[in-house]
């Protein structure tokens, strides 16, 4: 079964969220932004995640390159481009996470260019 990820990142903390292909949440977390602590959160996951969404923010560079190093497929949701879908969704951090979620399920999510590490 194909899992979709978002993770709403923070200056100190990140919010998972976890949905499957019907779009039924399947886990969710609030986790510090601790390199260890977000990769075993995942883990379990690890075989059945088609991909993991992170917004684009001031401070992603360090988590999509993380997340890409595990072998993860990664992509960085454009936020501005989002807006447009304002009021389709609820508007606090837990649910933001399962939008992105929701957004890379359906085919829709806005998507950043992620630039090599080198």
């Amino acid at each position: 079964m194909k899992l979709y990820t978002g993770l709403d990142l923070h200056s100190s903390n990140s919010y998972l969220g976890i949905i499957d292909e019907t779009g039924k949440r399947v886990f969710k977390q609030k986790l510090p932004n601790e390199r260890e602590r977000i990769l075993e959160a995942v883990k379990p996951y690890q075989n059945d995640i088609a991909g993991i969404v992170v917004e684009s923010t001031y401070n992603w560079y360090w988590l999509v390159d993380l997340l890409m190093d595990a072998g993860y497929q990664v992509h960085l949701a454009n936020p501005a481009a989002i807006k447009k879908y304002t009021g389709l969704k609820f508007a606090d951090d837990q649910h933001d996470a399962f939008w992105l979620a929701e957004m890379l399920r359906l085919g829709i999510l806005p998507e950043g260019y992620i630039y090599p590490k080198e």
